[in-house]
Formats: structure tokens, C-alpha cells, sequence
């Protein structure tokens, strides 16, 4: 397991803050009571310890199947249905989401391999991810990857808690499936617009995850 890149500057902060705070902590706390100097102690290393958990990136085996369009986060499917897009298509779409939780792993990876023909940046509301409009009215970022099987809308959707969205997929590059694209912090949602008759291979509720769990077939 290593740490992500996009944590490097907040781990530093809290570190120097908790810091900080032990300092005090033990300089006034301790001589009074040491019991409760320790446990202040604890809690504030299990809070850092929890920042760090955002910003972890486990080793796994990543799948590599032409055929599958793979989960590009780790998380819930939250949703499974057929809706009209707000943007680039104007056609039906089957979108299908995924929720990340603040304990989940926030790198977004692509669900399958192509070129990036599409990037857009939408600021927003900062809605709940499990919200109805949060898929159009929350900030968020839209790419789309092409290849011989055709385009996939991914949505990188901010939330009530994670307002940070970190996106590397510039128009005109090219990615191979389960490559890292992107970062969200703190969790919320990726919404995926995918083809009508799209075998979907998952069902609502299903935990799964990022570059390794398979979505659907195509």
C-alpha cells in the first residue's frame, strides 16, 4: 500500500496540528491527569491515522478485459437506471453510480481502455452524493473515453463533505483500462453513462471496486 500524491500537503497539515496539540496536550494536560492526557493522545492519533486512511492506495490486481467495462471507483452501486443526459449525448443512457464513503479508497481509474474526447468542468451545488440532483446540479467533472466499442460519460460528482475534485484526463490522451484518472477527496459518487444494451453485471447495493470489480459488458 502506498499514499496518494493528492494527500501529501493535507497528511502534512494535520500531522503539524496534531502535533501541536500533543504539545499542549502533554505541557498542561499531562500534569494534571495523565489518563486523560493519554487518551486525548490516542484520539487525536486515531484522527490522524483516519486522514491518512483517505489518501491510501492498496496494491491489487487490476483486470484487463477488453470486453468489461470496470469499476472506476471503490464503493456502493447506488444506481441503475435509463435517463436522458444533460450533456454531450442526445440519446438515452443506462447511468449507473457508484457512492464512495469517507472509509473508501477515493482514486478514480478508467473503466475501460480509449482516448479522452471529452472533458468538462461544472461548479455546483454541494449537495449530499445519495441526493436525486446531485448527478446534474452538484460540482463535478464529465470526461468521455472512446474506443472501437464505443463512449463512455464518467462523472466525477463533489458532495456535502467531499468538495475537492482532482481530474488528469485531458482531451486527446490516451489511457489504458484501470489507469488512474482522477481523485476525489473525501469520497462521493462517480456516475457512468453507458450504451443502451449494455449488459450490466451488477445490481444495486453491490460493494465494489476500483479497477478490479466488472460493471458491465460491452
Amino acid at each position: 500500500m502506498t499514499i496518494h500524491r493528492e494527500g501529501t500537503a493535507t497528511i502534512a497539515l494535520v500531522a503539524f496540528v496534531v502535533g501541536i496539540l500533543n504539545l499542549i496536550n502533554f505541557s498542561y494536560l499531562f500534569p494534571i491527569s495523565a489518563l486523560l492526557a493519554w487518551a486525548v493522545f490516542v484520539l487525536l492519533l486515531a484522527f490522524f491515522l483516519f486522514i491518512v486512511s483517505f489518501f491510501r492506495m492498496p496494491n491489487r490486481v487490476l483486470t484487463n478485459d477488453a470486453s468489461a467495462i470496470v469499476s472506476p471507483a471503490d464503493g456502493k452501486v447506488v444506481v441503475i437506471e435509463e435517463v436522458m443526459p444533460d450533456e454531450f449525448y442526445k440519446e438515452p443512457r443506462i447511468q449507473l453510480s457508484v457512492f464512495m464513503s469517507p472509509a473508501n479508497v477515493h482514486v478514480n481509474r478508467l473503466p475501460v481502455a480509449g482516448n479522452i474526447i471529452y472533458n468538462q468542468y461544472h461548479p455546483g451545488k454541494f449537495l449530499v452524493a445519495w441526493h436525486p440532483k446531485s448527478s446534474t446540479d452538484n460540482e463535478r467533472w464529465s470526461v468521455v473515453v472512446e474506443n472501437e466499442k464505443g463512449t463512455i460519460l464518467l462523472k466525477q460528482i463533489a458532495g456535502a463533505l467531499a468538495r475537492r475534485i482532482c481530474n488528469y484526463a485531458e482531451v486527446g490522451s490516451k489511457f489504458n483500462q484501470c489507469d488512474e484518472y482522477g481523485f476525489i477527496k473525501f469520497g462521493s459518487r462517480v456516475d457512468l453513462l453507458l450504451p443502451i444494451g449494455t449488459e450490466i453485471t451488477c445490481k444495486i447495493g453491490d460493494t465494489v471496486k476500483g479497477g478490479v470489480t466488472v460493471l458491465a459488458k460491452w
